[in-house]
């Protein structure tokens, strides 16, 4: 293999040669000759060196390969692989929390609607204990004015009957005194009574 690489550096400096040496002649060359000292200045052009590159191709292609399968595709791998693992578990956990908001919004529904029956049924309790109250509250309020509408009018009928009393025993003296002034004789008593009555009878 060192030997190939010493015969292709030499035939490059032979060339290299015929090249200056063509060119101080100052007479042209074929095409012929051109090619052949372009395969000798290009070692990949010489066919003699074919079997030697071929196998550094084959050489480097495999260990490529090798590299590429035995650490960069592995890694590779492991990171597409913990990349799907995360992303499945934060999916998992998305529908996790997803179905916690979900129960959690229910209870709140149902305590919302357990809350809202109860103060229903307390405030329709508490209209209903109003009202009671309310209804003994006039009951004696109702009692206690008919009480003091009954003692009014019995004191009414009181002042108006002594009032009436009044009113006919100053009638009569007036007007035993208007029959005894204006008389030949004195009135009797149950004349002037009589009369009196009878005028505020109408």
């Amino acid at each position: 293999m060192a030997d190939t690489t010493e015969n292709a550096a030499a035939h490059a400096a032979d060339a290299a040669q015929q090249l200056d040496h063509a060119a101080a002649a100052g007479h042209g060359d074929t095409g012929a000759e051109v090619l052949h000292v372009a395969e000798v200045a290009m070692p990949q052009l010489d066919t003699a060196i074919f079997p030697n590159l071929i196998f550094w191709l084959v050489v480097a292609l495999v260990a490529l390969y090798l590299i590429l399968t035995r650490v960069a595709l592995p890694r590779i791998g492991t990171i597409l692989a913990e990349r799907n693992d995360a992303i499945s578990n934060d999916l998992e956990m998305a529908a996790l929390y997803k179905r916690r908001a979900e129960e959690a919004e229910t209870a709140y529904n149902a305590a919302l609607a357990k809350a809202r029956d109860e103060a229903q049924k307390i405030a329709a309790e508490t209209k209903a204990e109003v009202g009671r109250e309310l209804g003994a509250v006039m009951a004696k309020a109702d009692a206690e004015i008919a009480a003091k509408a009954a003692e009014s009018e019995s004191r009414i009928r009181e002042i108006e009957a002594s009032a009436t009393q009044s009113v006919g025993e100053v009638a009569r003296a007036a007007a035993a005194d208007i029959v005894a002034a204006i008389g030949p004789r004195p009135a009797k008593d149950a004349a002037i009574a009589k009369a009196v009555e009878a005028a505020m009878k109408g």
